[in-house]
């Protein structure tokens, strides 16, 4: 499935009423954004009928981590968890650049910004958050699922709107991004960001993985209907 599909190659979910609200939901290393097409599509769309849910597919890129095989991945990652000092300027340049097109071209057809979520996925949640964090743009909020802010971005980030609505969630039992990079990135952004306990919500799922399950995409659902309902 992979191999056959083309890396521009975006899935859209329309909205099932009238469309007043945008979801751009970003995949993870490896995956492509069909393996992310029916969880949306059966667990999250139907409960938030007014979204259309845009899921960009990451090119496939050299990866590090599997010895540069070449994999749909939004940047390089040599190891897992990620090193503190991995940035991969170039890629996730590339990477930004087309998640701010998928808003500008929402905002142009004429969504309100802060109308907008961005959410994802282990790397598509770091992106999320990256996105989120340094554009001129004010959205409605971002989601990380079992995601991580690399710290070589971070002082990009000082500046955010300090009223952006944030949903952690994350598994105890995560080996591939642990969970103290979820309590690391949470404390920056509470101190660092300067975000205000009402406005981050950090949801912790005891057992559970690198993977998501349906507590978590519940609370996913009833988050968005909070933001976007």
């Amino acid at each position: 499935m992979q191999d056959n599909l083309e890396p521009q190659a975006t899935v859209v979910i329309p909205p099932r009423h009238a469309h007043t609200a945008t979801v751009i939901f970003i995949h993870g290393l490896g995956h492509t954004n069909l393996t992310w097409r029916m969880v949306v599509a059966e667990a999250l769309a139907p409960r938030i009928p007014n979204v259309k849910w845009i899921l960009p597919q990451a090119h496939k890129r050299p990866v590090s981590l599997n010895q540069g095989q070449r994999r749909p991945s939004w940047f390089d990652v040599a190891r897992l968890p990620p090193g503190s000092d991995e940035f991969d300027e170039h890629g996730l340049s590339e990477s930004i650049v087309l998640i701010e097109n998928l808003i500008l071209s929402q905002v142009h057809s004429g969504i309100n910004s802060r109308r907008i979520v961005l959410a994802g996925f282990s790397q598509g949640a770091a992106l999320s958050m990256m996105v989120s964090l340094t554009t001129l743009h004010y959205l409605g909020g971002v989601v990380s699922l079992s995601g991580w802010i690399p710290p070589p971005v971070r002082h990009q980030m000082l500046h955010a709107a300090p009223n952006l609505p944030i949903l952690w969630c994350h598994g105890t039992a995560d080996e591939e991004i642990p969970l103290s990079y979820a309590d690391d990135a949470v404390t920056f952004l509470r101190n660092s960001v300067g975000i205000p306990p009402s406005k981050l919500q950090f949801l912790v799922y005891e057992g559970l993985g690198h993977t998501i399950h349906d507590n978590e995409l519940n609370d996913v659902a009833w988050w968005l209907q909070t933001i976007l309902g």
